[in-house]
């Protein structure tokens, strides 16, 4: 990966966008698409796309730019805020984070809260912890202080930065999916010096971690002839992990191509073909029921849109250590990019 793109990542990841409040992430997503893209656009419900104009069948590339995060619903009389999860998350993990509030007037920084281990009853320290017991302390001596520094409603994201790690791999908050959004737009990039015959769209859509809508109206509103969807999948390549369940899927390996439920045969069939012709290792993945991306909710838009799925596999999702590897998303952005120039003039993706 080369620098520019590798700071534009990075910059990417440390913009906070939880699930309906992505407009930050958003922004740097577009300031980097206007660089080299034909047109830059944004709709009312926030999802951003970068188009290379061609003339062929309309080809999009999708990535939701949200990520999980938490929400103000209560203040108390002693400063201390209280919170609901945006999206899913293993409430374990929470306990002793450094978090940061996103308010009008600017981030405030707090600290996730619980009674400490030795306070806890024997029973108690076998339980664990759960989103409705933990608060957030930001320093405040009351809930007038509080409160004029907080806002319900306001969001809440865990404070961690990027950090890089041996072997290639970065691992921090939000990888899931900025890293798509960011490959969606850097196959934008490596088609344009050498453009293909499609039209070739790259979609950061908002809202996936709360039901694919952002990629819903998007999808409805470009009407493509074909969506590839980028999201982050489980890694298997570590302790624990259920290789039988879940397939061999190791962070370095490539990206996977999913295959079954909503993905469409013929899309699938391309992407493991441009896979091969540029020799890009990748893993296939077994999507029996349903593929837990935004494929969901655009495969069943409109009339029907074929979509393929191309993940990167990912160690500790919905935490504040997601792990993923550069390599990875290059090759992904590379796949991408491949599959885009393998589309002629005409798609047929008709399944007789």
């Amino acid at each position: 990966m080369n620098d520019n793109a590798r700071k534009f990542l990075f910059e990417l990841l440390e913009t906070a966008s939880p699930s309906g409040f992505e407009e930050p992430a958003a922004r740097r997503w577009r300031s980097e698409a206007e660089i080299f893209a034909d047109e830059v656009t944004v709709d009312v419900n926030g999802n951003s796309v970068a188009r290379m104009i061609g003339t062929g069948p309309k080809v999009v590339f999708e990535g939701h730019i949200d990520e999980i995060g938490l929400q103000i619903s209560h203040i108390d009389d002693n400063g201390f805020l209280w919170f609901l999860g945006i999206g899913g998350w293993d409430d374990q993990v929470l306990t002793g984070q450094h978090v940061r509030v996103l308010t009008a007037d600017g981030p405030v920084v707090g600290v996730i809260g619980r009674r400490p281990a030795h306070l806890l009853s024997a029973d108690e320290r076998g339980k664990a912890s759960q989103i409705k017991d933990l608060w957030i302390d930001i320093g405040a001596v009351d809930g007038a202080e509080a409160r004029k520094m907080v806002r319900i409603g306001d969001p809440v994201v865990i404070e961690r930065s990027v950090a890089e790690l041996a072997g290639g791999v970065i691992s921090g908050r939000g990888l899931d999916n900025r890293v798509g959004a960011f490959v969606a737009l850097e196959a934008l990039r490596k088609l344009n010096d050498d453009r293909p015959t499609a039209d070739v769209y790259a979609l950061a859509a908002t809202q996936e971690e709360i039901g694919f809508r952002g990629a819903k109206t998007a999808s409805f509103g470009l009407d493509p002839d074909v969506v590839i969807v980028l999201d982050v999948t489980h890694a298997t390549d570590h302790p624990n992990a259920d290789k039988q369940g879940s397939g061999d899927v190791k962070v370095n390996g490539g990206p996977t191509v999913g295959r079954g439920s909503v993905t469409h045969p013929g899309v699938t069939e391309l992407l493991l073909q441009a896979a091969s012709d540029a020799g890009i290792p990748i893993t296939i993945e077994a999507l029996p029921r349903a593929s837990g991306t935004d494929a969901d909710g655009i495969a069943p838009t409109r009339a029907g849109i074929p979509c393929g799925v191309v993940s990167f596999p990912c160690r500790y999702m919905h935490s504040p250590s997601e792990l993923v590897s550069l390599a990875d998303l290059e090759q992904s952005a590379a796949l991408l990019a491949a599959f885009a120039r393998s589309v002629g003039a005409e798609l047929d993706l008709r399944r007789v």
